[in-house]
């Protein structure tokens, strides 16, 4: 890589660089991780229940873009039309309420794939769907009924996804909400069809309840967040989007006093994580059959200072053993070239040989 991208990539970490490029000895061994490569299908994929043709629609989003053939994957996620109001996510950019916009900036950003809506991507499958693979959300939290309530709603079918020419489908659930068992019925069933019909699936592993919050926010503790992602791989999730880790202590902090919370053990706060970032990542890869279902982490919201985020992700992720990031509002909250060059810092930091595995 070149000493401008290496210099780019510890600018934007700034004070956090020597903790997170200096970090070197993570509770779990990265001997003990199936790591992204080039041959991630053939070395993790090939010996699994998964048909030829879900196999190459795998590839087919490891193959794309600027990191193609890499083992690592950068997708550009825009269904906030639905998940977060059109008007309040486009607000900043009214372009992209044309949904040919968002696949355009995916393709000139140099992404794997494009994820979004079926209505959005449905509606220009014929010309794009051969041009960058495709990611069909099948459900989402449509926020117009009143009150709002919080649960994801299927709005498209694995078979009109398969009609239009899509890799991969996505779908989210709600682990921990009241409605967590019907969605994870739901989407279970839905991924089986997909694998049937030769797609990848990738399942958003999002925790939802209000009693998460206590002295901290647990929906992004690492204890918590893990577990999802180990009952996502569970329903044959191929690839687990996450959010990515500030805290840890979830399960202790929902069994203070006379509250009976799941089950835990001390030595995953002392064993198996400590509370350094790359650390608490490492924990989430772990529970993804130990990085066999890639960890992309999410790219979370924009604000001020979106490229000094986007980087300190890709690099905890990156250095925890994960796949990739999928990052929506950073870049389409923006316009075209500083989406584009936002990307791009992003996968600069998965093509960079400095940038390690811990």
């Amino acid at each position: 890589m070149a000493t401008s991208t290496r210099t780019t990539i510890q600018t934007h970490l700034g004070a956090k660089a020597e903790a997170l490029l200096g970090f070197h000895s993570p509770k779990i061994s990265k001997d003990r991780l199936h790591l992204p490569g080039p041959d991630f299908i053939d070395r993790v994929w090939i010996g699994s229940d998964r048909n030829i043709r879900v196999l190459t629609n795998l590839r087919r989003l490891f193959d794309h873009g600027r990191l193609g053939r890499t083992g690592y994957l950068s997708i550009l996620p825009v269904d906030q039309g639905i998940e977060h109001a059109a008007g309040a996510s486009f607000a900043k950019n009214p372009d992209y309420f044309d949904g040919e916009n968002i696949v355009k900036l995916a393709i000139e950003g140099g992404c794997n794939a494009v994820a979004s809506t079926y209505g959005v991507l449905g509606a220009v499958a014929r010309k794009y769907a051969h041009k960058i693979p495709f990611i069909v959300k099948l459900n989402h939290n449509e926020l117009l009924s009143y009150p709002n309530k919080f649960d994801q709603i299927f709005f498209g079918t694995v078979k009109e996804s398969y009609e239009m020419g899509a890799a991969a489908v996505g779908a989210t659930i709600y682990f921990g909400s009241e409605q967590s068992d019907r969605q994870i019925v739901e989407v279970s069933r839905a991924f089986a069809h997909a694998h049937e019909l030769g797609m990848g699936t990738i399942l958003w592993c999002y925790l939802r309840n209000n009693a998460f919050k206590k002295d901290k926010d647990y929906h992004l503790s690492a204890d918590l967040t893990g577990q999802a992602n180990h009952l996502g791989v569970t329903i044959e999730a191929d690839i687990i989007k996450q959010k990515l880790p500030e805290n840890n202590g979830g399960y202790k902090a929902l069994n203070i006093g006379d509250s009976s919370y799941g089950k835990f053990d001390e030595r995953i706060y002392s064993e198996l994580a400590s509370d350094h970032p790359i650390d608490l990542c490492r924990y989430q890869v772990a529970n993804g059959v130990m990085g066999s279902a890639g960890l992309i982490n999410s790219g979370g919201a924009s604000g001020v200072n979106d490229f000094e985020e986007a980087v300190v992700t890709a690099v905890i992720n990156k250095r925890a053993g994960g796949t990739g990031l999928i990052s929506g509002r950073k870049a389409f909250q923006r316009p075209l070239q500083e989406g584009i060059q936002l990307l791009n810092a992003i996968q600069d930091v998965y093509l960079s040989p400095e940038v390690t595995v811990a």
